[in-house]
């Protein structure tokens, strides 16, 4: 695997509400994944990941002020280097950007777990119950 300078930037969100995180379909409509995209020029990667969310969820909210972890994974031949946030989210929409290919789901930790697929994003997750819980308990934004 490449060193993760060398790999593509992404940036992803790991939305909560309550007790529990919110998944979405790849593309391809095969495996379930959190919201995440590449860096744009002149975008932070909270930024990425708030877009993400909403294009691809269509879910807005506050960002946890410092990521959750990074992860390595590959695909089409490179590797991707994602930066994860987690998401407290404010407003869930009915309609979005990506509905018309992609699911949503609410999940509780242990059944999202069970659907993920990458080591790396899901040892991330088990991280972030912790600063998820902890996140969408409080009331002011950060």
């Amino acid at each position: 695997m490449a060193l993760a300078s060398q790999a593509v930037r992404q940036a992803a969100a790991i939305p909560f509400k309550g007790d529990q995180l919110c998944l979405v379909t790849s593309r391809s409509g095969k495996r379930w994944v959190v919201p995440k995209g590449t860096m744009e020029p002149g975008k932070t990667s909270g930024e990425i990941a708030l877009q993400e969310a909403w294009e691809e969820a269509g879910l807005t909210g506050v960002l946890h002020r410092e990521p959750v972890g990074t992860y390595l994974y590959e695909k089409l031949g490179s590797t991707h280097h994602v930066v994860v946030y987690v998401m407290r989210v404010t407003e869930v929409a009915g309609t979005w950007p990506e509905d018309s290919f992609r699911q949503r789901e609410w999940l509780s930790i242990a059944e999202a777990l069970e659907r993920i697929e990458d080591e790396g994003l899901r040892e991330i997750i088990e991280r972030a119950n912790l600063v998820g819980a902890g996140f969408s308990l409080r009331k002011a934004a950060t």
